[in-house]
């Protein structure tokens, strides 16, 4: 198959469904702010090529294009091909000259943003409990959906810790943001239908999970890690 033109069509296909290389490159490319002409530059490919990756739930480079577009996008291949799916962020060396930097109150929720991953810590009755899942930012409170019997229901009427985190694995860089607050079961029908409404997605976890929890924040804080380049 050539690199430059997808297999017997000869033109790019609009449309399809992302296979996991092609979402892993399109990922990575707006991290960097990279359009697909500049990826193609850097990989010496063309942009049709990696709009056909990224479009294309069947496509398959080859190592020699793979090793490239991995070097374009300052990532491994192993990345790149989801070998590292299964471990744990960070795995890399730290940076040469890091710094420490604490973020503002204004700058934690704009880290936060409307909706994600996060965590909540629990110190429940059989210990203390940390539980990622989906949540959303709503009218200035953290808000999650849960089953009556799951783990993160037990938050309700506790004082928990809820963190969020991004890890740039190529850069050694990332930030973290901690709120602490108060947990209470939402019961108002306004507010159940106002949160179903603005909830970006479904928890990833599947089933029934209808219940509500909000935290209300007593504080907020953020840390930032950056790279100073020498000289």
């Amino acid at each position: 198959m050539s690199e430059k033109t997808p297999p017997e069509t000869g033109s790019v296909p609009t449309g399809g469904t992302r296979g996991d290389i092609g979402r892993r490159i399109a990922q990575r490319r707006e991290e960097l702010g990279l359009t697909r002409e500049e990826t193609a530059a850097r990989a010496g490919t063309t942009p049709g090529y990696i709009q056909y990756l990224e479009e294309t739930s069947t496509a398959m480079p080859g190592l020699g294009v793979l090793i490239r577009l991995a070097d374009a996008l300052d990532m491994h291949v192993s990345a790149l091909r989801g070998g590292e799916t299964d471990l744990p962020p960070g795995i890399g060396r730290a940076a040469r000259h890091p710094e420490l930097i604490e973020l503002s109150v204004e700058e934690c929720w704009v880290r936060l943003s409307t909706h994600g991953v996060g965590r909540v810590a629990i110190d429940g009755p059989a210990g203390l409990f940390v539980v990622p899942l989906n949540y959303s930012v709503v009218d200035g409170m953290i808000a999650y959906r849960t089953a009556p019997d799951a783990t993160p229901a037990t938050a309700v009427d506790t004082h928990v810790a809820f963190e969020v985190d991004q890890i740039d694995e190529a850069l050694s860089q990332g930030w973290s943001v901690l709120l602490q607050g108060h947990a209470r079961a939402v019961s108002d029908a306004a507010t159940v239908r106002r949160l179903n409404a603005l909830a970006y997605s479904e928890p990833w976890a599947g089933g029934e999970r209808a219940m509500w929890v909000r935290i209300d924040p007593d504080s907020i804080s953020g840390r930032r890690i950056v790279v100073r380049r020498e000289g």
